[in-house]
């Protein structure tokens, strides 16, 4: 399943590299409305006091029916707003929320991640296959 994901500073992008999955885009200014053809987990960061981040609402604007899953990124220095962009779209979009992590995320974060997609894909692909 493809993994899309926006990083503001860098952070995000490093967590993804680090995951070393190969079917990932990366949401841009450049690219953020345009439509996508396959279902898709989000990646983001959180702005400001816990805000979707402009690019990736964009994004879920034109793709948001093919979202199946978030996970997201945040500073625990913000309290309750730790990783709020990804609550909010799972709440939006009632998808689960896989992962919140701390910046760029710890290895056992990235592993952690890298097993919920991968088990994510799995259910995905056998209710695609079962469905009617």
């Amino acid at each position: 399943m493809k993994v899309v994901f926006f990083s503001f500073s860098g952070n995000v992008r490093r967590f993804i590299n680090k995951a070393e999955l190969t079917n990932t885009m990366e949401i841009t200014q450049t690219n953020c409305s345009e439509r996508i053809d396959e279902p898709f987990i989000l990646v983001t960061g959180t702005i400001g006091f816990g805000e979707v981040p402009q690019p990736v609402q964009s994004f879920l604007d034109t793709n948001g029916d093919l979202l199946k899953a978030v996970a997201a990124s945040g500073n625990r220095n913000w309290g309750q707003n730790f990783a709020k962009a990804g609550r909010s779209i799972a709440e939006s979009y009632q998808v689960p929320l896989l992962i919140k992590f701390e910046v760029q995320g710890t290895s056992n974060d990235v592993e952690q991640f890298k097993d919920k997609v991968g088990q994510f894909y799995e259910d995905y692909r056998r209710e695609e296959i079962q469905s009617y």
